[in-house]
């Protein structure tokens, strides 16, 4: 029933992002002009920088996840880890209401780590995430403000880094006090007092995957997790700013990664099948605040915009959907331990294996 539930609001939201991007049939024909305006010889410098960016941002998401597990005693060869992260990144841009975050520690599981533990390592990776990107987005759009600035502006800064501040607070206590962080947050919620049942569950999952989260009290791997981070999202930024320039769009270079940060804020919500539509409506309104009529239909810059957001949005498909495959091709994730994954992580107990009793998984 929560599938199904789940299933009918992301495809409703699919349907809203679709129908509020689509363009007419004049600005179709502008954007197939603003393609066929592209010369290869132009392009592909660009295009290659771009894909070598990819290639290093893919490499940095992947790998820096070792630093997350390793205080639980688990480390993953470089192989099996890269098929894994791959799967597991396909799955988050082509399931629905973000059930793609699942499939990695689910293939975890399958290795012999507790899942829950292990999606405590996905929450920390997540928050820290979140917090890097509201960073940029609140620095980008403080230095934008005055008269001229956008009303929805400020206080998308200031939502999206309370946020994620909020987050890194819960996770500090709940390191420190885990039942009672637990149960003041399910408080919170009303659950013990309408769905007694499904609150005793849900506490038990989360005392589970706090379990995950003692990579916080590990200096060492929490300081090269972040390097890896910075690093990500730093080429994430450049590599936006290296399109947008293919399209002769004038992006200063904090433009890119304010583009980058609106474009994450975004995606990071729950989102429709493929984060199509949703993707190209928030990079539009990222280039808005730099480039005056980008996300206006029927403005002279609007179809080159549009432009630059499909392309942007085919070439990450393209990319992880492809390294996706790549990883389902390796001996190391099969069909066979998706549908696996799937089914322990519906099934397995609260309080399962720990963590930090499984033996290395290479």
């Amino acid at each position: 029933m929560r599938l199904a539930v789940n299933l009918i609001l992301s495809f409703g939201m699919l349907a809203l992002c679709v129908w509020l991007v689509w363009p007419d049939h004049a600005t179709r024909v502008d954007v197939e002009k603003a393609l066929h305006e592209l010369h290869w010889a132009n392009f592909a410098p660009y295009l290659f920088t771009y894909l070598g960016l990819q290639i290093v941002m893919h490499l940095c998401r992947s790998l820096r996840w070792n630093n997350l597990l390793a205080p639980l005693g688990v480390h993953v060869p470089a192989g099996p880890l890269l098929a894994i992260s791959s799967v597991g990144f396909m799955a988050i841009l082509a399931l629905p209401a973000r059930l793609g975050e699942l499939v990695r520690p689910g293939l975890l599981r399958q290795r012999g780590v507790s899942a829950s533990a292990a999606l405590g390592t996905v929450a920390v990776e997540r928050v820290v995430d979140g917090l890097i990107v509201s960073l940029f987005v609140f620095g980008a759009l403080f230095a934008l403000r005055g008269p001229q600035a956008p009303d929805w502006m400020m206080p998308m800064a200031y939502a999206a880094l309370g946020l994620f501040l909020a987050a890194l607070v819960f996770l500090v206590f709940a390191l420190r006090r885990p039942e009672a962080t637990v149960r003041f947050c399910l408080k919170l919620s009303l659950l013990p007092r309408f769905a007694p049942k499904i609150a005793n569950a849900i506490e038990g999952k989360l005392l589970d995957m706090i379990r995950g989260l003692v990579v916080l009290k590990d200096v060492r791997n929490m300081i090269v997790f972040l390097v890896w981070s910075i690093v990500y999202w730093a080429a994430n930024g450049l590599a936006m700013l290296v399109l947008a320039r293919a399209f002769e769009l004038e992006l200063s270079v904090i433009g890119g990664f304010a583009v980058m940060g609106v474009v994450a804020v975004g995606i990071m919500l729950p989102n429709p099948p493929g984060l199509i539509g949703l993707y190209q409506g928030a990079t539009l309104v990222g280039l808005s605040l730099y480039i005056p009529g980008a996300n206006t239909e029927h403005s002279a810059i609007y179809p080159k915009a549009l432009a630059f957001a499909n392309v942007q949005y085919l070439l990450q498909v393209t990319w992880y959907m492809g390294m996706g495959a790549l990883g389902l091709a390796t001996p190391w994730v099969s069909f066979r331990d998706l549908r696996l994954a799937r089914k322990k992580l519906a099934t397995e107990p609260v309080g399962g294996d720990h963590a930090a009793d499984a033996a290395d998984p290479g």
